[in-house]
């Protein structure tokens, strides 16, 4: 059966890509592309002319049908505009409709924004959590970050120049002014990656362009700046949910890293609050 092959592009210069994807994209059918102005000056650049059609985040669901028939007789690769489809980028449904139906499905590996940022941020890891692009309302913000409070592997997000000054302050607020490295532009003409901490990056960062990756590290046993998370919104949420006691404690001491039994005794003190008494 016809193949489809999730190829990795270039996240900005156009020379980052292999031998084996350029083969790749000459030989297949079909590019199903995020964007075909983007994808073009790529194949223009290594006289490419596989034919092009669009595959997005809004169309890519109307799309998948048209796709598997296609795949039927061709093999098509799929691409984004920068990095690896399916990471932050439309492809997990196509590639789960085309391996449902029996189609080999074979990455073609290549440039990351995520391990390039990492390769370069200075930040001591064993490990680190990939949070894709923060929720761009700030509570939303700060409950995902207040998750994050006890983890101690590096966090890393992307993050776009419009929201990255509210998205600094917010982690600065939730888990204290942690050391920090702010790639911007990575692989580009005006590429720069600051390390410092965060309260030192809003200050860098005055009117930011460009597009970020933001590595920031664990927390470690005697990071004395984490605040501690306020666990009462989140108590207060569960207990109008009507959720009972111990799952509510046990909810919020995973979110907050909290004790339990400071957890109870503030549930019992909400619960004194209102007339509402929820089991135990």
């Amino acid at each position: 059966m016809p193949t489809l092959y999730i190829v990795s592009t270039p996240i900005g210069n156009l020379e980052d890509i292999t031998v084996r994807a350029l083969r790749v994209l000459g030989e297949v059918g079909l590019i199903a592309a995020e964007d075909t102005r983007v994808t073009r000056r790529l194949l223009t650049r290594y006289d490419i002319d596989t034919p092009l059609t669009s595959y997005h985040e809004h169309n890519k669901l109307a799309k998948i049908p048209d796709l598997l028939v296609r795949l039927e007789d061709i093999d098509i690769a799929l691409v984004s505009d920068a990095g690896t489809p399916g990471v932050n980028d439309p492809g997990q449904e196509l590639v789960i409709a085309a391996a449902s139906k029996g189609h080999d499905v074979i990455g073609i590996p290549g440039a990351s924004a995520l391990t390039t940022a990492i390769a370069v941020s200075g930040i001591a890891m064993e490990g680190f959590v990939f949070l894709g692009f923060l929720p761009r309302k700030s509570g939303e913000r700060q409950r995902l970050l207040e998750s994050m409070i006890s983890e101690r592997r590096a966090l890393v997000a992307f993050e776009t120049p419009h929201r990255l000054k509210s998205a600094l302050k917010d982690a600065q607020a939730v888990l204290g002014d942690r050391e920090i490295a702010v790639c911007r532009e990575l692989t580009k003409l005006y590429e720069e990656t600051y390390r410092g901490t965060i309260s030192e990056a809003l200050e860098h960062f005055e009117n930011p362009r460009g597009e970020f990756t933001l590595i920031i590290s664990g927390t470690t046993s005697d990071d004395e700046n984490a605040p501690k998370a306020d666990p009462r919104p989140l108590l207060e949420e569960l207990h109008r949910q009507r959720v009972s006691a111990r799952d509510a404690v046990a909810q919020t001491s995973e979110a907050t890293g909290l004790g339990r039994r400071e957890l109870y005794r503030i549930w019992v003190e909400l619960t004194k609050e209102s007339d509402y008494h929820p089991p135990v």
